[in-house]
């Protein structure tokens, strides 16, 4: 190989297309593997300008890149930091990798520039980037109907919670209702067993104010029992949904005179209901719902207030609400007892004495909720106490 038929069988028969240019850019010498490369016969590059073999739109390019060459001349690789294009002898274009390799003779300096078509290397280069970009796509699909599965999983972990919890509370709910009920029920039956044997003696006896006494003490139980029983209905009602708030238009003014005038029975022992009113008197409400927080409210004041005892229900209308107050001068609330107020169940300490469930205040806080209302109150213990319950319009 050391022989110039050595050289010559190399450069003859080398695979890698090989040019050999002078410092004009003039194609002195070509391999037949760089005519078959770019489309030219025998011989028929020679004298050519390398240009020739550049794509049109690079070639301004590309001879101002080759006179910076030719003032530092050195071997080098092109292509594989930078995309190079070669021009056939058809105009087509394809993806190439140059070396160029500078050697001087006594007849003048040129470059030998080794070619290698690339275009099946690109192709799966494109196909891999295809593939990759493709894979990538699938991970983040796979990826999104994982974290989907685990939300899905997670909503139906807090639903089971939510479930368990509500079944657990139900449960907590039969149970302090039977513990109640045996309590709150054998209280005004044994009292209305026990009038009913002392109307009945009273009547032989035609002693009429101790009879008159007795009926009232079994109509007082019977309300009572009525109050256990429509708390415990409602408490229900609500769970399962079954009440709807649907306003419907109604003077307001006279629907809580008339519920006053009903409720003025349950008072005893000298005790006022007073109503004031202020505002426009049609309203559009639910009047189902109002009833029946009117009814907790006032049953409650009555309940907790002294003998001679004034409860007032305010009423105000304003424009964009309505506002009712029941207030009394009763037995108030305690500080530690009004932060459990709406609990189920809860009962102030100054209480346990007066019948009632402790379910009222409760299911007047949701009755206000589905009327989308809000219920405060304001109370001093053994002076007063005022809830208040606003409605939006």
């Amino acid at each position: 190989m050391d022989s110039k038929e050595g050289v010559d069988a190399l450069f003859l028969f080398a695979s890698e297309g090989i040019i050999v240019a002078n410092e004009s850019g003039d194609i002195t010498r070509v391999n037949p593997s760089a005519e078959r490369l770019f489309g030219y016969d025998k011989g028929e590059l020679i004298g050519k300008k390398i240009e020739l073999l550049i794509p049109k739109r690079l070639t301004h390019k590309h001879i101002d890149q080759r006179g910076k060459y030719n003032q530092a001349p050195d071997p080098r690789s092109m292509g594989k930091s930078r995309e190079l294009f070669a021009l056939r002898k058809d105009g087509s274009e394809f993806p190439v990798e140059i070396s160029l390799s500078p050697y001087s003779s006594s007849s003048g300096n040129y470059v030998i520039a080794f070619i290698i078509d690339i275009t099946v290397r690109k192709l799966a280069e494109e196909k891999l980037k295809n593939y990759s970009a493709e894979l990538e796509k699938q991970v983040k699909n796979r990826t999104l109907i994982l974290e989907e599965a685990i939300q899905e999983l997670e909503k139906t972990k807090i639903d089971l919670h939510n479930s368990l919890n509500k079944e657990k509370e139900l449960n907590e709910l039969k149970s302090r209702f039977v513990s109640m009920a045996s309590h709150e029920f054998r209280t005004p039956l044994t009292t209305m067993m026990s009038s009913l044997s002392l109307v009945t003696k009273y009547g032989e006896q035609n002693d009429k104010e101790s009879q008159l006494k007795h009926v009232g003490k079994i109509k007082t139980s019977i309300n009572n029992l009525t109050d256990i029983l429509n708390d415990f209905l409602s408490v229900s009602k609500l769970e399962e949904g079954k009440i709807e708030n649907i306003p419907e238009e109604i003077n307001l003014k006279k629907f809580i005179s008339d519920v006053i005038s009903e409720m003025q029975s349950m008072a005893t022992n000298g005790q006022k209901l007073v109503q004031t009113f202020s505002g426009h008197e049609v309203v559009l409400i639910d009047k189902k719902l109002l009833k029946n927080v009117l009814f907790n409210l006032i049953s409650n004041a009555i309940k907790f207030s002294p003998e001679g005892g004034v409860i007032e229900v305010i009423s105000q209308v304003l424009n964009s609400s309505i506002k009712i107050s029941v207030k009394d001068n009763g037995i108030g609330i305690s500080k530690e007892d009004q932060k459990h107020l709406f609990e189920r169940f809860f009962r102030g300490h100054n209480a346990t004495h007066i019948q009632g469930t402790g379910l009222g205040l409760n299911i007047v806080a949701r009755y206000a909720e589905l009327m989308n209302g809000s219920l405060d109150f304001e109370s001093i213990e053994n002076k007063e106490t005022t809830f208040t319950i606003i409605i939006p319009q």
